[in-house]
This record gives C-alpha cells, sequence and structure tokens, in this order.
C-alpha cells in the first residue's frame, strides 16, 4: 500500500504544484493589490454595498471591500473558494478511474494487494494533497501580509483555510464515488460539481426561498464573508457535509470492491 501512495503523490506531484502555485498565486497578488487600490476601494465600498442581491450573493453587504478583512473576503475568497474546489473535485474524480482508462488496472490489481488497500492508497494521496495545498496557500497569504505589513485576525484567518479544506476534503469525498463508477476520468463532470455547489450558495444568498436550504453544500460553512463577519454557520452544514464524505468514500470502497474493472 505503501508503494501505491508513493506512486501516486508522484503522478500527481506537478498538477498538484500547478493547481497549489496558480490559485496561491492569484490570491497572494490580490492580497498585495489591496494596498494600491485601498483608495478607489474607500470610493466605492458604499457603492458595491448597496448593489442588491450582487452584493449579497458576495458579502459586500456585510462587509466593507475598504476594509482589508473585507477584500480579503470577496476577492481572494472567491479565487480561493473556487479555485481550490476545483483542485479536490479534480484529483479525486480521476484517482480510481485512470487505472482503467489508461489500461494500467490489470497490474495494479495482479499485485498481492487487495482493492481495499488500493481504495485507501489513493484516498491518503488525495487527503494529502489537499492537506500540502492548502498549507502552501496559506503560506503564500501569510508572505503577502507580511509584505504589506499589515494583516487580519489569526483566528479569523485559520478558520477560513480550515472550513475551506473541510469544504474540499468534502467535495473530493463525492467525486471519489464518482471516480469509482467510472471507467474513464470524468475531469469534466468533477469540475461540473465544484461549479454546482459553488453556484448554489452563490444562488442561496440572493433567492429567499434557497436560503433555508445552503447547509445542503459545502460552501455555506465556507463562505469567506460569514467566516470574516464572525457569522456562524448552522449545525446541519457541518453534519451533511460528514454524512455526504462519509457515503462518498464508503460508496467507493463498496463499488470498486465489487465491480468488474476491465484491463
Amino acid at each position: 500500500m505503501k508503494t501505491i501512495l508513493t506512486k501516486e503523490l508522484k503522478l500527481n506531484l506537478k498538477n498538484f504544484l500547478i493547481w497549489s502555485l496558480v490559485v496561491g498565486g492569484m490570491g497572494f497578488v490580490c492580497i498585495l493589490l489591496y494596498q494600491s487600490m485601498e483608495t478607489e476601494m474607500a470610493d466605492m465600498a458604499d457603492a458595491f454595498s448597496n448593489m442588491g442581491a450582487f452584493s449579497d450573493a458576495f458579502g459586500m453587504s456585510t462587509l466593507s471591500i475598504a476594509s482589508l478583512k473585507g477584500f480579503f473576503a470577496t476577492e481572494v475568497g472567491t479565487v480561493h473558494g473556487l479555485g481550490s474546489a476545483m483542485f479536490a473535485s479534480i484529483l479525486a474524480i480521476g484517482i480510481l478511474s485512470k487505472e482503467e482508462e489508461q489500461h494500467s488496472a490489470e497490474f495494479l490489481l495482479s499485485l498481492p494487494v487487495s482493492r481495499k488497500k488500493v481504495i485507501t492508497a489513493k484516498g491518503l494521496c488525495v487527503l494529502i494533497m489537499l492537506v500540502a495545498f492548502t498549507a502552501i496557500c496559506t503560506l503564500l497569504y501569510c508572505l503577502a501580509f507580511l509584505i504589506m505589513g499589515e494583516g487580519i485576525e489569526a483566528s479569523l484567518f485559520i478558520a477560513y483555510m480550515l472550513r475551506v479544506l473541510l469544504m474540499n476534503i468534502e467535495i473530493a469525498g463525492i467525486c471519489f464515488s464518482v471516480s469509482a463508477f467510472s471507467g474513464k476520468n470524468r475531469m469534466g463532470t468533477g469540475i461540473g460539481i465544484a461549479l454546482m455547489f459553488y453556484v448554489f450558495d452563490l444562488m442561496g444568498r440572493v433567492v429567499p426561498d434557497l436560503k433555508d436550504y445552503l447547509f445542503i453544500g459545502p460552501f455555506s460553512f465556507a463562505n469567506a464573508s460569514e467566516i470574516m463577519s464572525e457569522i456562524e454557520p448552522k449545525d446541519s452544514s457541518f453534519i451533511v457535509g460528514i454524512i455526504l464524505t462519509v457515503l462518498g468514500v464508503a460508496t467507493a470502497y463498496w463499488i470498486y470492491d465489487k465491480r468488474d474493472i476491465s484491463s
């Protein structure tokens, strides 16, 4: 199992570095841009906070984009939240199905290792990379704050990064089960799942009838504007997240262990 895990980490290293540096780098640049745009942001803050549904969707009705905290929530929160969700979905949705698509399943499954251990090794690879992705982005954002000479409350920043990590684990768990069903890499489906959850969260903050159902989506407890405003999410959002993650992983084990995998 250790050999499979090491191999998966090496195979996914390039994509991991690209996504980490691109998403983290975009957030890094956004933070540094705040200082040069601070005056302009102060002039636009009132206008952005009174744009109705648009302001509600991006949290500008509760936080001022003229403040670093508000700017981080609206700009970096969008980049990091959506970018990390897409990385998690792409990574997880191809981790199992690629063996069949690349015709390497026959060799892999002929090894003296059970299918359950194969799934465990690949699942651990996804988890390790999501944690490492979060760590790299966190370091880049902290470096940007250090260069600027100012930052936001450490407790809020850490809470945001950890909640997004939990969100990514949930999305990865769902996509992991899809990967067990398919014999092809459904990258488009993975991106679609991440975007669907993101759009659902945006719509839920705009459409009154949907607000009561926001807890269903993983973005409900990882919304940057709510975290920076110290608004606590519903406990039900975490409970649903745990249930969906466990169901996704359990389904992956059950399906991959039972299905006939062609080589």
